[in-house]
């Protein structure tokens, strides 16, 4: 499940959908595995709605407004004569139904959603590419999302060495954290907080530990009362304990401490109100649970994982209405095809188990991505094919 993350660290220069050509995409099939987890309910499947991009091309990036009725995704497809019809739209959540094309191109761009935060507020990546090695980005504002058209320019405090890798998707506050890092080389880590609407931004922070949160860029959540980003580092050797991180965002200070579970950290969400992050690791199909107060922690296996690494849980998104972390599951340990989510509350037990999924890009550049709406308990889902996205309600 790591393969996204170190085939964009061999195409930094590319825009996303020329590193397309290079992605090492694999299928597997096994045998699930055998557990005596206990299940509270019966297994429900997914949704009946599918969002289908415009043009048919691969979804890079989408995100749903948690305060309104729609949806943002980008899209690419790869034409005949090589070039790149990109597009960005938005979608009903309701129906799936595409309702605007913002813009799109057709030569060698690309676009990348990097969410929706703040109050209704899209946040878009515009990948121009001058050359094949010389790449300008640009981050376009559509504020509100329901206005169905661009606004305005962001501009982080950065230079053009370096990337934006993650944006934490932070609604209902007006701050969101962001990580960046060098690409000249170095690979230096950065994490910084910004007002994406007012387009302002706190000091940029340094992270000094490239070894654990360089290597592969970290996944992150935002506490938004701590007004810290959590990030799940580590080297990754198989069988080794991750770090978290913790960035202040506004004084600076970055601490860190050894995590529980064995490999890369894949997914990492945060309850804010409790500081409780909840995290999934590559090695050992296990879920992870911290109280950031006093850095305590314990960990639960995935149902009927047996702990195989194929088993492994991908990301986690946390629905703050109803306390609930959801962990993606791209291959299912529940059912013999497909893939799972699973519903916890922050004490680790597990609430729901939705299957009929099939996370299309679970080893593409862009990783599985669960974006949650929990005023109406609803979510969407990668797949089931790489121009899909999927509806789930809980």
């Amino acid at each position: 499940m790591r393969h996204a993350r170190h085939t964009l660290r061999l195409n930094l220069h590319l825009p996303l959908a020329t590193a397309l050509l290079a992605c090492f995409c694999a299928a597997s099939t096994s045998s699930v595995g055998q557990s005596n987890n206990p299940q509270p309910n019966s297994p429900t499947t997914a949704g009946s709605v599918t969002v289908h991009s415009k043009f048919g091309g691969q979804v890079f990036g989408f995100d749903v407004d948690q305060n309104g009725s729609e949806g943002v995704l980008s899209e690419a497809k790869i034409l005949a004569n090589g070039n790149v019809l990109a597009a960005v739209e938005t979608f009903d959540q309701t129906t799936g139904e595409i309702l605007d094309v913002l813009t799109s191109t057709d030569d060698q761009d690309d676009f990348v959603t990097f969410g929706v935060v703040g109050s209704s507020v899209g946040l878009v990546e515009h990948e121009h590419s001058i050359s094949l090695l010389d790449v300008q980005r640009t981050f376009g504002v559509i504020n509100p999302l329901s206005g169905n058209k661009f606004t305005g320019k962001w501009t982080p405090p950065i230079g053009p060495k370096h990337l934006i890798n993650q944006v934490s998707r932070t609604q209902g506050s007006p701050n969101a954290a962001i990580f960046a890092y060098d690409n000249s080389g170095n690979f230096i880590p950065y994490v910084f907080s910004s007002n994406v609407a007012a387009n302002t931004f706190g000091p940029v922070i340094h992270i000094h530990d490239s070894y654990n949160f360089g290597s592969v860029p970290p996944p992150m959540a935002y506490n938004t009362v701590t007004n810290q980003a959590i990030l799940g580092g580590g080297d990754g050797c198989f069988g080794c304990f991750p770090e978290i991180g913790i960035a202040d965002l506004a004084t600076g200070q970055f601490t860190e401490f050894k995590g529980i579970g064995f490999g890369f950290v894949n997914g990492i969400a945060v309850d804010s109100a409790d500081n409780i992050a909840c995290t999934t690791t590559e090695d050992d199909a296990r879920v992870e649970f911290y109280d950031l107060n006093s850095h305590s922690a314990f960990d639960i296996v995935l149902p009927n994982s047996g702990e195989y690494q194929l088993f492994s849980g991908a990301d986690v998104q946390y629905d703050a209405i109803h306390q609930l972390f959801f962990v993606a599951q791209p291959v299912s340990s529940s059912t013999p095809t497909g893939s799972t989510i699973y519903v916890y509350d922050t004490s680790g037990n597990l609430q729901e188990t939705l299957n009929g999924f099939s996370f299309s890009n679970a080893s593409s550049v862009i990783t599985v991505h669960i974006a949650l709406n929990p005023s109406t308990r609803t979510g969407f889902v990668d797949g089931p094919s790489t121009g899909q996205i999927q509806g789930f309600s809980y």
